[in-house]
């Protein structure tokens, strides 16, 4: 059991830590912090991939410190809608403003995940796109939302596995990859970089 590799999640995001411990995944969490600022003429997809690197490369060193044989896993999600990037909402009037955008229409998740193996650095990365159709929402239904104080903290302001799920007529594509983490993706990037099945039931 010693040769199986460790998962470190490089992230804060509780969403993605509890879509890991539901599949079964035991690991390790290192926050990171990156500079999240798009670069000039980078499309979202670029953005979100090269950020989820970002994050998985900043996180090396330490793990290499307590985890020399793991899986470093980053990943950064944007909401899409006519080519334009929703990132977290800045205040009660930016998430409003937000769902406004958002409602009747169908917008695009992208997720970039980047898997690093150590030692040896190698890398394995990919974006995850999800189609989510919201109904038609009423100024009421969105200062009610708002109110909540749910849309915070969540790229396009709003959490599909929360209250807003109400809103959300159709999706087409991976679920766990509104949530903030494509499951099926991650895993098979993992087992490009010599994850095995009995990785999962490690410390159970």
């Amino acid at each position: 059991m010693q040769n199986i590799p460790r998962l470190v999640l490089a992230s804060e995001s509780s969403r993605r830590a509890d879509l890991l411990r539901e599949a079964g995944f035991v690991f390790e969490v290192l926050p990171v912090r990156v500079d999240e600022s798009p670069l000039p003429a980078e499309t979202p997809a670029e953005m979100t991939l090269r950020l989820a690197c970002a994050k998985a490369r900043a996180a090396a060193p330490a793990a290499a410190t307590f985890a020399p044989n793991s899986c470093i896993l980053g990943a950064d999600t944007a909401v899409i809608l006519g080519g334009v990037s929703f990132g977290k909402p800045s205040s009660p009037a930016d998430a409003a403003r937000m769902l406004r955008a958002l409602s009747g229409r169908a917008h695009i998740v992208l997720t970039g995940v980047c898997v690093i193996r150590i030692p040896g650095l190698t890398e394995r990365s990919a974006v995850e796109s999800t189609s989510v159709t919201f109904a038609q929402l009423s100024d009421d239904e969105i200062d009610a939302y708002v109110s909540s104080g749910e849309p915070f903290d969540k790229a396009g302001g709003y959490a599909i596995q929360g209250r807003a799920s109400r809103f959300v007529t159709r999706i087409e594509g991976s679920y766990s990859n509104v949530v903030g983490l494509p499951i099926s993706l991650v895993w098979a990037l993992l087992r490009e970089l010599g994850w095995r099945d009995s990785a999962l039931s490690r410390g159970s």
